[in-house]
């Protein structure tokens, strides 16, 4: 934000949405396109944990816009195809669902990395609070061990003195 907030077009928060829908992810797409469209920017890059496993999660950074193609495909699939009704229409109605689906991709990825951290941190603090609990049993078994000795000590000193 500090070094790219000139760049920063739109800030959209999700902080209060307990579930994210893909209609947020298909609104969230359908302005990305339509802002590409109104050349408001060259390339959009979104940014997303990828969840790896409970204690690992990679941070991705995928281009959506425009999209990548391998310069491979291209030589092999030199094929001619006929497309009904026109490649411009298809493409023109797959194209933002294509974008949506890569956004909602995204926050499926975040939320699952968000909940296998969270899980992580629980079992963590469940298993310091075991030891804890551990600790502080030991600790109290000693004091009363300790109070019990005293007052038998003082109660032998008692009888021993009459």
């Amino acid at each position: 934000k500090r070094d790219y907030g000139k760049y920063i077009i739109k800030k959209i928060n999700f902080k209060n949405k307990k579930n994210i829908l893909f209609d947020d992810a298909e609104s969230i797409g359908n302005e990305v396109v339509k802002l590409f469209k109104d050349k408001q920017f060259d390339i959009c890059v979104i940014f997303f944990n990828k969840f790896k496993n409970v204690m690992t999660q990679i941070p991705q950074a995928e281009q959506v816009i425009p999209a990548k193609t391998d310069d491979k495909s291209k030589e092999e699939n030199s094929f001619s195809y006929e497309f009904e009704p026109e490649e411009d229409e298809i493409l023109e109605d797959l194209l933002p669902k294509n974008i949506s689906t890569q956004i909602y991709k995204g926050f499926l990825e975040n939320s699952a990395s968000e909940q296998g951290s969270r899980m992580t941190a629980m079992d963590n603090a469940t298993r310091n609070a075991g030891d804890l609990v551990e600790k502080l049993t030991i600790n109290y078994n000693r004091s009363r061990q300790a109070a019990i000795t005293k007052e038998l000590i003082e109660i032998i000193s008692g009888a021993e003195s009459l």
